[in-house]
């Protein structure tokens, strides 16, 4: 049955992208829209979501094969994108940029991005739907404008979406127009994700739309193919651990635990972060002379905007393998890209650079194949063989190393110190 909905789904694609409609004549899609100014009542109560798997959770993530996009020759020369500029931290960005920034630093799908820009204004292929300049992606927030912040925004929401799925969450969620959605337990978590992503924006007509083999789905096959092809593809092995890895400062010296697992990049990703103050007895924000240091050996494959971006597998390619990402680096004596470290080689100070911080600290993070892995789950963060655990509220937990257990602290204080 999927493979006779993926068939005509396909051919309806093909019909629409490449026959000009007669200037005379009924179109052959007249009879499926609903006459001009005719309301559809909403549902009455709650409504199960399709069983329709959008696409495998191996593609929701910035994973294998998402650095090898090339982005220009996705998108048509005459399309919004392709001449749009907008300025991010005080950097001129192209839209490629755009989108090439916001699918590394949220770990998103660069291809899944597209395909969501494309449905829903026509960014990519095409002419701009009217009223899209502003608001490519939603209206529903008048400060949100531009690209970088409604890319922003899609991307932290798929985030929220897949890493509350993944344990056990997003049941169930309200549409733009209110209707109460039950989450089929039989869809996979990146389907579940786009579904609540959709209902933030539309109401239940085009959400039914959006969320089905002629929505989101459709725009994905039409630029890269069928991504349902890729349901079966590697994705974890079944028994993934955590490759050896140290505290990340020097051996001489103590720092502060100071948050428990966390979201990794904005407010919506997995818990995969923990976060480290210097002991310098100084608060806020300042130049700090302490030093972090490589806590595994591999390969820097970003260093820039308050980020290193350390590849274990020394591949040179962030959606595979283990990644580690060292966050809030101050710039002054940072490690360069290209640079080959080995586990307790230093890589930059702490600051408050790169993102939202009151106080000099290190925030440091931990990906495999491009999906953020919890500090409070099955594969905690073991460093210098303190193991990270959580209790259910984020920026809360605990490491525990031979039955000593220091918590987090969001301040300084003798019972959060901890040393290598």
């Amino acid at each position: 049955m999927r493979r006779i909905i993926v068939f005509l789904t396909l051919l309806i694609v093909i019909s629409l992208s490449a026959c000009a409609r007669p200037d005379k004549g009924t179109s052959p899609f007249a009879t499926l829209a609903k006459p001009q100014g005719e309301k559809t009542a909403l549902p009455v109560g709650p409504v199960q979501g399709p069983d329709f798997q959008i696409l495998p959770d191996a593609l929701l993530v910035y994973g294998q094969g998402s650095s090898e996009l090339s982005i220009p020759k996705v998108i048509s020369d005459n399309s919004r994108l392709a001449s749009y500029t907008e300025e991010v931290d005080e950097v001129m960005l192209t839209g490629v940029e755009i989108v090439k920034k916001v699918s590394r630093e949220y770990s998103v799908s660069p291809r899944l991005l597209l395909a969501l820009l494309d449905y829903r204004s026509g960014w990519v292929r095409g002419m701009a739907i009217e009223g899209s300049l502003e608001y490519p992606i939603t209206s529903a927030d008048p400060f949100r404008t531009g690209l970088f912040r409604q890319l922003s925004w899609v991307a932290n929401e798929l985030n929220r979406g897949f890493y509350s799925r993944r344990v056990g969450g997003l049941k169930e969620f309200s549409l733009y127009d209110g209707t109460l959605v039950h989450v089929l337990p039989v869809i996979n978590d990146a389907s579940a994700a786009l579904q609540y992503v959709l209902g933030k924006i539309m109401g239940f007509q085009d959400w039914q739309t959006a969320v089905g083999p002629l929505g989101v789905y459709a725009s994905y096959l039409s630029l890269f193919g069928d991504p349902l092809k890729a349901l079966d593809a590697p994705y974890f092995p079944a028994d993934l651990a955590q490759p050896e890895m140290r505290l990340p400062f020097e051996p001489a010296q103590a720092w502060f635990f100071t948050s428990g697992p966390h979201s990794a990049w904005g407010d919506g990703a997995g818990w995969a972060a923990l976060d480290f103050a210097p002991d310098e007895e100084k608060y806020g924000c300042y130049d700090s002379q302490s030093w972090v240091t490589a806590a595994a050996d591999g390969l820097v494959v970003r260093s820039a905007d308050g980020q290193v971006i350390q590849d274990l597998d020394s591949d040179g390619d962030e959606g595979t393998g283990w990644t580690i990402l060292y966050m809030h680096i101050a710039g002054a004596d940072r490690v360069e890209a290209g640079t080959k470290l080995q586990a307790g080689e230093r890589i930059g100070h702490p600051s408050c650079e790169g993102g939202p911080s009151n106080g000099t600290h290190l925030h440091l993070a931990l990906r495999y194949n491009g999906e953020w892995i919890p500090a409070d789950q099955n594969i905690p963060f073991v460093l210098s063989g303190w193991v990270s655990k959580g209790d259910g509220v984020e920026y809360d937990g605990s490491l525990i190393r031979g039955g000593i257990e220091i918590y987090a602290s969001g301040f300084p204080t003798d019972e959060n110190k901890i040393t290598p």
